[in-house]
């Protein structure tokens, strides 16, 4: 007869640097028991990639080097980053540029370098299509869009996060969000553009500014925000404890009202928000134009863009001030919507099986504190978000902030959760 389909005790839907951690975690657990808890990862790009489209050489990360994929689970870690540079030969030269923030590329590179140790429990280019529970809701099976299945009694989805682009907006050619530009770069050099219009107020918005600048010394860069200026990332020390792990058990257990305060009070940490050093940077290109009298970075700002659209030779764009109601025409070869993302629809894999999974009053998914959605009794295996909880946990949602410590916490429920389910892996 042939054998059944093994049954993996956790499959992981998604290979970014939070299911990466989740991997490095659950190698780390399985070198100190006698029985492992068996894992897969399912990755539909055809290698490790994180946001490549935005990996500016200049670029640095925005969160310390310290919170990478492990330490502040585990500071002995052979994943850290500080073993990866000293690896790399570069351990000596990082601590004399006295930096807590490494390049983006830098950081990349690291993540890389870790996942290629953790390769054996990965398939690339492998795209999940379908998720269903089966053999009486104990275990759930995922079919990729080939066809092949896998078979696991958890379900990690960490399927990122989806560029958001405003309502009526159509990427096309000369339109696109900014994940995609260092993709686009090449061919827009070819055309030499006269003018590249960027919609947005965020850090990826001045990035994007600042490349193109750069990038295109005959172009006009219009940044387009309805903000009066860019408005600087608050990282003070005491802001930033509403990244700390316990920040996640307060806010999981506030009211909505206060988890709603808290949202308001602390989004300039990370959203439209801006590194005070490349604000400098850009008012600094602006005054020394002004000066010389060529201005090629123009700030739009308190004002939106109420018709962009492509002709099939350039982009028509019509800017609107917020405060006069005035209108301005503009002609751009490009248009780059640095807009921000969404998380991906946690339970669209699900189908019908959805269903299953509870909602509060306001239609989101019901998920426990170790990060496992609420579902109906029918419905035994366990379902994990990594990303899109921030209604439920908070900011660090989605973010490398507490990625280390959320990988810990959804390793260690699946181990608990194991006796009570059909037996295998750790005892």
């Amino acid at each position: 007869m042939a054998e059944p389909d093994p049954v993996y005790d956790l499959v992981g839907v998604g290979f970014g640097p939070s299911n990466l951690a989740l991997a490095i975690a659950v190698a780390e657990h399985n070198g100190q028991v006698a029985q492992p808890v068996t894992t897969h990862f399912l990755e539909k790009q055809p290698r490790f990639g994180w946001h490549r489209g935005m990996l500016i050489d200049t670029a640095t990360m925005q969160v310390s080097f310290l919170k990478d994929l492990v330490t502040l689970r585990n500071p002995t870690s052979e994943f850290s980053f500080l073993n990866y540079l000293h690896s790399r030969g570069r351990l000596i030269d990082f601590v004399n540029h006295k930096n807590l923030f490494p390049l983006r590329v830098e950081f990349h590179d690291y993540f890389e370098w870790a996942a290629a140790r953790v390769n054996d429990v990965v398939s690339y280019g492998t795209e999940v299509a379908a998720v269903q529970p089966i053999l009486d809701g104990t275990c759930f099976e995922v079919t990729d869009t080939a066809g092949r299945t896998v078979r696991a009694r958890n379900l990690v989805l960490g399927t990122g996060l989806r560029p958001k682009l405003p309502e009526g907006v159509v990427a096309g050619p000369r339109i696109w969000h900014n994940h995609e530009l260092l993709h686009r770069l090449p061919a827009l050099r070819e055309t030499q553009p006269k003018r590249l219009l960027v919609v947005g107020a965020g850090q990826s918005a001045a990035e994007t500014a600042a490349l193109l600048h750069d990038e295109f010394p005959g172009a006009e860069v219009c940044a387009v925000f309805a903000r009066y200026g860019y408005s600087p990332a608050d990282d003070s020390s005491f802001a930033n404890r509403i990244f700390d792990p316990e920040a996640v058990d307060h806010f999981y257990r506030a009211a909505e009202p206060v988890k709603d305060s808290l949202m308001r009070y602390h989004g300039a940490t990370n959203y439209s928000a801006v590194d005070g050093d490349l604000i400098d940077e850009l008012y600094r290109r602006v005054y020394r134009e002004k000066v010389l009298g060529i201005e090629r970075l123009r700030l739009l700002n308190v004002s939106r863009p109420v018709e962009v659209r492509d002709n099939g030779a350039e982009v028509h764009c019509v800017i609107e001030s917020l405060t006069t109601g005035d209108r301005i025409d503009l002609a751009a070869d490009a248009v780059v919507y640095a807009t921000g993302y969404r998380p991906a629809d946690a339970t669209g894999l699900l189908g019908s099986f959805g269903d299953s999974c509870l909602r509060d009053d306001a239609g989101r998914l019901r998920v426990e504190r170790d990060y496992r959605i609420a579902t109906e009794s029918v419905v035994q295996g366990g379902i994990y978000l990594q990303g899109g909880t921030e209604h439920t946990h908070g900011i660090t949602s989605s973010l490398l902030s507490n990625t280390a410590v959320r990988a810990g916490e959804i390793l260690e429920s699946i181990v608990e959760r194991v006796p009570a389910q059909v037996p295998v892996g750790v005892r």
